[in-house]
């Protein structure tokens, strides 16, 4: 006996797919979807985007919000300077290069601020200059600068934020550290060193590499740039920081380096500058701040102070520049005795409005002065009232300019 004809079970899910396939197909031969997506019916619209074949209008206009919103715009740090300039009383067991790298500064930063000092026994109760206030150099202000002058790091961020500072040892005479831009490369923890051909000239029992551990003079971390054979590194020798001692690179404090690492990451620009003298504005006064530079740095690590050298056209002009229109109140004076003392910390170069006022009193009574002497009959001297007065007002004037604060 013949079985009853049964009627044949249908793959929906098969129709479902075919129906979507053709739908891709169609849609595939427009220049765009979007806009004939209404065109899929809902039950196939629904499998397709479950199997993320198209975008969910909620997921089409993030997508589109997220092409749409602008790229992140790097904000770049506004003031002319960071930190302030401190004061310290040194104990019993204090030295000079122990306070340095108590307070993220290098030997000759500290001991160009404080020059009367014995670098070894400042002596219990001694006050101490920590020159912890910079004029920021004149370069681009992102990524690593490095100023080869003050031997000193600043990393910017993209954030505008303050920058982060570092002292360093850089390159000395003959080895010097080059000038100009590169970038980051690579990082490393836990570096190999591998002496140059040069260093095992000068040294045979060097090893061909030093695997890490404290005998490696590059440190725990190392910043890798794109001049070969140049890295911002950390040291086993601390005490050459802030000093011309390395081959070339740049060397940082065992626990400076460290916290460069996780600042500084790989591409980031690196410019190395060397600006012996900086110039900037904090809030309404000019300063100055003078360093001993490449030049005279080992001079003044020996001496705390440097051959006396007079400002050259450019730095004049560099100082009028960033004056502005204020050119005209600045105490030249002032600013050749700061070049010469080369003291690391910023120097107020602007004649104060009291001190303007004092000025123009000094010129009052000098007029007044040179007017009775040549009122006053022949042989007559001008009054002794009028020439105490003259003196008085120069020592007072003189006197409110040498006693500005370096930290105003």
């Amino acid at each position: 006996m013949p079985q009853p004809h049964k009627p044949q079970q249908v793959n929906y899910h098969l129709m479902l797919n075919s129906r979507a396939l053709l739908c891709i197909t169609l849609l595939s031969l427009l220049p765009v979807a979007a806009p004939f997506a209404s065109a899929i019916p809902d039950d196939v619209r629904q499998q397709l985007e479950k199997d993320n074949v198209i975008s969910s209008p909620s997921a089409q206009k993030k997508h589109k919000q997220e092409i749409e919103k602008p790229a992140h715009q790097e904000k770049h740090y506004a003031l002319d300077y960071i930190g302030n300039t401190e004061k310290y009383t040194a104990k019993y067991e204090d030295t000079l290069i122990h306070l340095a790298r108590k307070n993220n500064l290098g030997f000759v930063d500290i001991r160009s601020a404080n020059p009367h000092l014995d670098p070894w026994i400042p002596g219990e109760g001694t006050e101490v200059i920590l020159p912890k206030r910079h004029i920021l150099p004149n370069a681009p202000r992102e990524g690593v600068v490095i100023n080869l002058a003050e031997m000193r790091l600043y990393y910017f961020d993209k954030d505008g934020n303050a920058p982060k500072t570092f002292p360093i040892g850089i390159g000395r005479e003959g080895l010097q550290t080059p000038l100009g831009t590169t970038k980051v490369v690579r990082k490393a923890i836990g570096p190999s060193w591998r002496p140059t051909e040069r260093m095992r000239k000068e040294d045979p029992d060097l090893p061909e590499v030093v695997e890490a551990g404290p005998d490696n003079p590059l440190g725990t971390h190392a910043l890798y740039l794109g001049w070969p054979q140049y890295a911002i590194h950390g040291t086993n020798r601390p005490y050459g920081i802030g000093r011309r001692v390395s081959s070339g690179c740049i060397r940082m404090y065992p626990e400076a380096i460290v916290k460069a690492y996780d600042l500084i990451d790989v591409k980031t620009p690196v410019t190395v500058v060397d600006q012996a003298l900086k110039v900037g504005w904090v809030e309404d006064m000019l300063y100055i701040e003078a360093h001993a530079g490449q030049e005279l740095a080992d001079e003044m690590e020996k001496k705390g102070k440097v051959t006396a050298q007079k400002l050259s056209s450019d730095q004049i002009a560099y100082i009028k520049k960033t004056a502005k229109d204020r050119a005209d109140k600045i105490n030249w004076d002032i600013a050749q005795k700061a070049f010469d003392a080369r003291s690391g910390y910023p120097v107020p170069v602007l004649y104060s409005p009291e001190e303007v006022k004092m000025a123009a009193a000094i010129d009052e009574i000098t007029e007044e002065k040179s007017a009775e002497v040549e009122a006053a009959p022949e042989g007559e001297s001008a009054s002794a009232e009028n020439e105490t007065a003259l003196t008085a007002a120069q020592e007072e004037a003189k006197q409110r300019i040498l006693n500005a604060s370096y930290n105003d």
